[in-house]
């Protein structure tokens, strides 16, 4: 089992932001993502342009930027040359008209272009853009609302799981309380799952990335377990 744990930066302390960049490579993170609001398209703000330029300084693995604005395709220069060739932006499909015009600007600057998905976006209105993009980002969450309810996603999950060999993207989750379900998602087809309060309140990244990295060999352990006691007479063990 192979997936990537993505550090949600807007958990991270902002005043030691090189530091915090540091210790979470040195923990085995896969890449940093980074949350832009604009106060317009969603109700709040997050990381700033300063945030990104000095967590592209100082790291050396990839950057995923969330673009939660309006009208992307205004700023999207902004952001682009302050990344890396390979780093990944995602914009919403609700935020303009265009939206596949604003993914070829990025695919053009040589970044991987992805979409994200609020709870209430139908797989349905994003399915043409499925060929442009390279990842799906599936929110549980409304953007920028504090304490919003958390929404069951399996169903989205499962849609994209049916279309992702054949238009080959990769399947990015964000929600909450990822040490109790990620082995599950795994298997329904994520790839990609961003972490913020599971990693940066335990205080101890190295543990809390092999801890989750983990997980999934537990659950095929104890998924063996069943089988094995469940069909002991039917078992060959090699």
């Amino acid at each position: 089992m192979s997936f990537k744990l993505n550090a949600a930066m807007s958990g991270a302390n902002i005043g030691r932001l090189a530091d915090e960049v540091k210790k979470l490579e040195q923990a085995g993170i896969d890449s940093f993502h980074i949350d832009i609001m604009d106060g317009v398209f969603v109700p709040s703000f997050a990381m700033s342009l300063n945030d990104l330029r000095c967590i592209a300084k100082y790291a050396t693995r990839p950057i995923d930027v969330h673009l939660m604005i309006q009208q992307p395709h205004e700023q999207i220069e902004l952001f682009l040359r302050e990344l890396r060739k390979g780093d990944t932006v995602y914009i919403h499909p609700e935020a303009e008209y265009h939206p596949s015009t604003t993914l070829q600007k990025i695919i053009d600057a040589g970044m991987i272009p992805g979409i994200a998905i609020n709870p209430g976006t139908s797989i349905e209105t994003i399915m043409e853009m499925l060929v442009i993009v390279d990842k799906v980002l599936v929110m549980t969450e409304n953007p920028g609302e504090e304490f919003a309810m958390e929404m069951n996603v399996e169903k989205k999950l499962e849609l994209l799981e049916e279309k992702k060999e054949e238009l080959d993207f990769e399947i990015v989750y964000e929600g909450r309380s990822l040490k109790d379900k990620i082995a599950d998602l795994y298997d329904i087809g994520v790839d990609d799952f961003i972490i913020n309060k599971d990693l940066f309140e335990g205080g101890d990244y190295g543990n809390t990335v092999a801890t989750l990295k983990d997980t999934s060999k537990v659950k095929n352990v104890f998924t063996y377990f069943e089988y094995v006691v469940g069909n002991k007479h039917k078992v060959a063990v090699n």
